[in-house]
């Protein structure tokens, strides 16, 4: 079959290298991303089968484990590269942070609508707010505190990849 100069077959979307090139580079924070996911809600289960899950406190192991995934998906990033520029570091940590978050996110808005209805009314009484908080807000709240905690975490993991500026040269005597 012949094809017109301005039409393209749908596989060559799939088979061109940039095509290829940006789907591996995007494979190690998906890879990474997911995996951080079914950590939070493993240990989100975890916690529910000893009735600790509506503790807020106990979410700042989320925080351990996204730096944990978001340090190794860049190390990966990293010793995959040979010319590794921060700014690409900085993205895959992002995205990586980003995947788990939606995940989780997915996870907790299923488990509080369908697995345990009663969860967001018990997480809620436990603070005796008396703000008209409901399960949207509750959503929204678990999914923007992933985002902010993949963006400082991810600030904090590049550091460790950043050029240093402090290049120490011994002192010279100025000649004469």
């Amino acid at each position: 079959m012949k094809l017109r100069e301005n039409e393209f077959v749908f596989s060559e979307i799939y088979t061109s290298p940039k095509t290829i090139l940006s789907m591996k580079s995007s494979a190690i924070p998906l890879r990474y991303g997911v995996v951080l996911g079914v950590v939070l809600i493993v240990y989100f289960l975890i916690l529910s089968l000893f009735e600790l899950h509506s503790y807020v406190w106990f979410s700042l192991a989320n925080g351990v484990f996204t730096g944990i995934g978001i340090f190794m998906a860049t190390k990966d990033f990293k010793a995959k590269k040979k010319n590794f520029k921060y700014q690409k570091g900085f993205m895959v940590g992002l995205k990586t942070g980003f995947y788990a978050t939606a995940i989780f996110t997915v996870f907790f808005a299923i488990y509080a609508s369908n697995i345990d209805p009663t969860f967001t009314n018990e997480l809620l009484n436990r603070y005796e707010v008396n703000y008209e908080t409901g399960f949207g807000l509750v959503i929204f709240t678990v999914g923007l505190m992933g985002v902010v905690s993949t963006f400082i975490l991810t600030l904090a993991c590049m550091q460790l990849y950043k050029d240093s500026w402090n290049t120490h040269k011994p002192h010279e005597l100025p000649k004469k």
